[in-house]
């Protein structure tokens, strides 16, 4: 009898797999592009590159307006919803690369570098190039095939590096940088009508449709990009430039469980919930909960382990010249611990179009985050900066939790029954560390120091928290829940290696994850 159809949770989980492979690939292939190209052009050409794409892609994004993500939540999205949305991408393509046109000469005289005109020209055409992608791959997100946005993705991204590293060699300047950068946009644009049969038609029939949902796109994204931006503006105006590069290197460790994981992660979970909310799954509430349980076994120790061990991470990873990031790290790691339970809540508003809540709920965020940043900065500095980003995340994810929870019509006795225990062994997990002394120490004076502490807290902090959970899974009868999950969902992907599919331990291992 042929196996039944994976439920949502697998689709969903199959398709993080896919999204965070992507995340990785693209980290490898950007640190062996940048390992090779700093040995052929000077830090000035990262620099132009990197201040031209920095108000490129800031413009960019100031300007989307989610069509894809319509097409997503659409129960039967018709031709001309697909024909609009191609039609106002390219209106944004081509509005996004005449407003960076226009900027790229009074952008030039204000940095002083005649060099940044072109560039900046350049990069113009290539975001009037994006406008002409096929808005047909929104298909792959929708139905869940991350294996094809996947390679959408990847070969152009390896076919630029070559380009950049070969023109490197031959002409030794920026524009090495520039043509990687047009031979990704150009190969996604032809993969992209290569890998789908949607062909383009110029219409605006269905802007009624997409009207409401862009505009209140464009304001999320906006509130956004105005919230993240807050502490570097706040902290760079009343403590200087110096300190603004340690915050950004202690936000950046904290939040790699956000960055490096639970973001990839809900980009495939948006369109989990929208098949869940078309029919497809059990239920949107279950589907809701499962994910956030499966979530918060990585999750919450990882950000609790970021912050306990901040120091050796800090003058092992940096130096002791950076010891100044390590409240930083300290702090935010802890904050991060509910920003799984907020991003998949987001997610899920999201997948429901409730796109007015989200912006209302980020712009307070914002407001609240800029407030005890006023206040705590000249009162504390950095440590202050990190506790007053920490209290607004907190608030911004309990928000966004509760609202999450609403819409599927769920309190929080349901979710914390599933949360418990990764909870309660993570909380474990933390009091061996502090009372072995590893947790939340002293940054050591050197960084040969910091090996030796690290590698005890990280096996201990690992071994705890493993030894507890599964210890609270025994005692509790081996339920259904998070546990169950992830284990099925590893004998599955075991289970797809022919000399093992036949076992019947993986047979029965896998049912877990349907």
């Amino acid at each position: 009898m042929a196996d039944p159809a994976p439920s949502i949770l697998a689709r969903t989980a199959r398709g993080a797999f896919w999204v965070v492979g992507w995340r990785l690939a693209t980290r490898l292939l950007g640190l062996v592009n940048t390992l090779i190209l700093v040995r052929l052009l000077g830090p000035e050409d990262f620099g132009l590159i990197a201040l031209a794409t920095t108000f490129a892609i800031a413009l960019d994004i100031c300007l989307a307006i989610g069509v894809e993500e319509q097409i997503i939540r659409a129960p039967s999205p018709s031709r001309a919803l697909y024909d609009t949305g191609f039609t106002l991408n390219l209106l944004r393509g081509l509005l996004v690369g005449a407003l960076v046109a226009l900027a790229a000469a009074p952008a030039a005289e204000f940095f002083g570098d005649a060099r940044l005109e072109p560039v900046l020209l350049a990069l113009a055409v290539s975001a009037a190039i994006s406008g002409l992608a096929s808005i047909g791959v929104a298909d792959f997100r929708r139905n869940l095939q991350f294996e094809r946005e996947f390679a959408l993705y990847i070969y152009p991204r390896f076919a630029s590096i070559v380009v950049a590293i070969g023109m490197a060699f031959l002409v030794r300047s920026h524009w090495a940088l520039v043509a990687g950068i047009f031979v990704n946009r150009l190969g996604i644009l032809g993969m992209g009508y290569a890998m789908h049969p949607w062909r383009p038609r110029l219409t605006l029939s269905a802007w009624r449709e997409l009207a409401g949902i862009s505009a209140w796109s464009w304001l999320l994204n906006l509130a956004i990009t105005a919230k993240d931006r807050s502490e570097s503006l706040v902290i760079g105006r009343l403590m200087g430039t110096t300190p603004v590069g340690h915050y950004a290197v202690g936000a950046e460790l904290a939040t790699l469980p956000t960055t490096e994981l639970i973001d990839p992660i809900c980009r495939a979970c948006m369109p989990g919930f929208a098949a869940s909310r078309r029919g497809e799954g059990a239920s949107p509430a279950e589907d809701y909960l499962r994910i956030m349980a499966l979530l918060a076994l990585l999750t919450l120790p990882a950000g609790l382990g970021i912050s306990a061990v901040a120091g050796p991470v800090v003058a092992l990873g940096f130096g002791q010249a950076w010891l100044e990031a390590v409240p930083v790290v300290a702090v935010l790691g802890l904050a991060g611990i509910l920003t799984s339970f907020g991003n998949v809540s987001a997610a899920m508003l999201n997948a429901h179009a409730r796109l007015a809540t989200l912006v209302a709920i980020v712009v307070a965020a914002g407001v609240l985050r800029l407030g005890l940043l006023l206040v705590l900065v000249p009162a504390m500095g950095l440590p202050g900066a990190a506790i007053a980003v920490g209290l607004a995340l907190l608030a911004e994810h309990v928000a966004l939790l509760l609202r999450g929870l609403g819409l599927v019509g769920l309190g929080l006795a349901p979710l914390l029954a599933r949360l418990w225990r990764p909870a309660a062994a993570a909380a474990l997990m933390a009091l061996l560390l502090w009372q072995a002394g590893l947790g939340w120490a002293p940054p050591p004076g050197a960084a040969g120091q910091a090996v030796a502490p690290l590698l005890a807290a990280m096996a201990l902090g690992a071994g705890g928290y493993l030894a507890a959970l599964s210890l609270f899974w025994a005692v509790s009868g081996r339920p259904a829940g998070a546990e169950r999950d992830l284990f099925g969902l590893l004998w599955r992907l075991l289970g797809r290696l022919p000399l093992l599919r036949r076992l019947p331990v993986l047979r029965q291992a896998t049912e877990a994850s349907r």
